[in-house]
């Protein structure tokens, strides 16, 4: 009865090419339901597909791949969940117990306060926040650079005018780092097992050490079919781009 189930269900999937949203997300569901996961991927993928910052189908493609044992991905759309959605606290303790199957797991050195402090402000999903306060500081400076263009105000202290237009650059300067995040994470995930991780973008050498899949790093640039990582320990060096998966 069971491989009668399996079964139709397989066809099922396959018939889902053309299938609209809502009818792939519940297939997926059910194939979960029934621990067919990785019929449930594929349905998650496809959806993924058209809906890329639904962070209702990242998170179930992490509870997926991590049922199949598959810790890069787990890892990588758990954290494309928490990108979306900095605030899930399911997507952040079902990521700490993914990263805690990782073999020879490369340790974190914690940030410094102000630079968690910085990480807060600038997170993706406070770009519009930012956006709508700077605007706000720039109509309440021209509002002030009005008043006193037609007489309306008496005097304005110029610590009051210098205070609005530092406030202002101050913000504008978040608004567009935190912008920038919103376009690119900056982050990337490990993909393969044992990826070489080396000291310059080469092909061939000896690396200063291997990888384990499902490493969480930071990207600071590329070279050719390279990337320049920043490990959780610190350490910079050159990863091909192909064993990565941008967050």
């Amino acid at each position: 009865m069971r491989k009668l189930l399996i079964l139709l269900l397989f066809l099922a999937v396959r018939s889902s090419y053309a299938l609209p949203a809502k009818d792939l997300w519940q297939k997926g569901n059910n194939f979960y339901q029934h621990k067919i996961y990785d019929s449930a991927a594929w349905c998650y993928e496809q959806l993924l597909h058209e809906q890329p910052r639904n962070a209702a189908v990242t998170y179930n493609l992490g509870n997926t791949y991590f049922r199949l044992n598959k810790i890069g991905p787990a890892v990588l759309y758990y954290q494309k969940t928490l990108y979306l959605q900095p605030g899930n606290t399911q997507a952040a303790d079902n990521l700490a117990l993914a990263e805690s199957r990782i073999t020879n797991r490369v340790p974190s050195a914690p940030d410094i306060f102000f630079v968690k402090w910085w990480k807060s402000l600038t997170q993706a999903s406070h770009a519009n926040t930012w956006a709508i306060v700077t605007l706000f500081v720039f109509l309440a400076w021209i509002g002030l650079m009005t008043a006193k263009r037609f007489n309306l105000v008496q005097v304005i202290p110029p610590q009051l005018h210098a205070g609005l237009a530092c406030i202002l650059v101050l913000f504008l300067f978040i608004s567009f780092v935190a912008a920038g995040n919103k376009l690119d994470s900056g982050m990337a995930v490990v993909m393969q097992n044992d990826t070489p991780f080396m000291a310059n973008p080469q092909s061939s050498g000896k690396p200063q050490s291997l990888v384990p899949e499902g490493t969480t790093i930071k990207t600071q640039g590329s070279k050719g079919d390279w990337t320049q990582v920043q490990l959780p320990d610190g350490r910079t060096g050159w990863i091909q781009e192909s064993r990565l998966a941008k967050i």
